[in-house]
């Protein structure tokens, strides 16, 4: 569900805001328009298992070195005046792992929530959990309610994290949800697209503008199913922990030479072009 930008509410971030950067950051920076960045961005975070491999290290040393391009990534989005940043952290499917990697997973992503606490404040962050969290371990589900908690005050970006997400699970969640609110109300009325968005784990925010996944998997991995539906979806060979400021930034660049017509064509456009496009995004 997205909520339309008054002029007035509109923040556009300043390169200022970043700090320090590098040549090749300044460079791509330049050609930024930064008043016409996506307002939500999501990312499936792929490939710390691959980077880990190449250098014959094992698994877990890639996802901790993966919470390092998680970092770089909330707080330059933070600073860019992004409205939110949703992570794909670990999906249901995810279970399957070897319990100690999941053990792991979830022992670093309490230390990540202690740690960066500091950082999230300072950043004005708002977090958000998405998913099943419910079924997550007694101690996750408390770090997880705490980290809302804290974070609750914040008016900056809203930062999702999906935890023990799908995204069939989610419209399933949904629709459960707006039956149970019917419950002993009369006759059933059709469900709409609108209270559906509504009553998702992301209600409120407006729909993902972009898309990123890194290691070149060309899937989308249950994530975000309903709401990516207009979504541009950038795909990038570098691996997870390898995805730096400046290829966050590359992704970007990327989304505004995009021409988004939402299944419409461009007004002006040649006739010729529109029976081969009028089924495209």
């Amino acid at each position: 569900m997205s909520h339309s930008h008054s002029p007035k509410t509109l923040q556009v971030a300043t390169t200022s805001s970043l700090g320090p950067v590098t040549p090749e950051e300044a460079n791509l920076l330049e050609k930024l328009d930064l008043a016409r960045l996506p307002r939500h961005v999501a990312v499936i975070m792929d490939g710390n298992g691959r980077w880990a491999q190449k250098r014959h290290l094992p698994r877990i040393a890639g996802h901790r070195s993966g919470t390092q391009s998680a970092r770089i990534t909330i707080e330059t989005c933070a600073r860019l005046k992004i409205e939110a940043l949703t992570l794909y952290a670990f999906s249901v499917e995810n279970w399957r792992r070897p319990k100690t990697e999941i053990d792991f997973l979830m022992a670093l992503l309490r230390e990540y929530l202690r740690k960066e606490m500091p950082r999230l404040q300072k950043n004005n962050i708002r977090m958000r959990f998405l998913g099943r969290i419910d079924e997550l371990p007694a101690g996750v589900q408390d770090d997880v309610r705490e980290a809302m908690e804290k974070t609750a005050g914040n008016q900056g970006m809203v930062l999702c994290v999906a935890l023990n997400y799908g995204g069939r699970a989610e419209i399933v969640d949904a629709m459960n949800a707006i039956l149970a609110e019917r419950n002993g109300h009369g006759a059933p009325h059709k469900v709409t697209e609108e209270q559906l968005s509504r009553h998702l784990y992301t209600g409120g925010l407006p729909d993902p503008d972009l898309l990123i996944r890194t290691s070149g998997e060309m899937r989308v991995s249950n994530f975000l199913l309903w709401q990516i539906a207009y979504a541009e979806i950038f795909v990038t060979e570098t691996l997870w922990p390898d995805f730096a400021r400046a290829r966050l930034l590359e992704a970007l660049l990327e989304y505004q030479k995009r021409e988004r017509r939402y299944g419409g064509i461009r007004e002006g456009a040649p006739s010729d072009e529109k029976p081969a496009r009028a089924a495209g995004n």
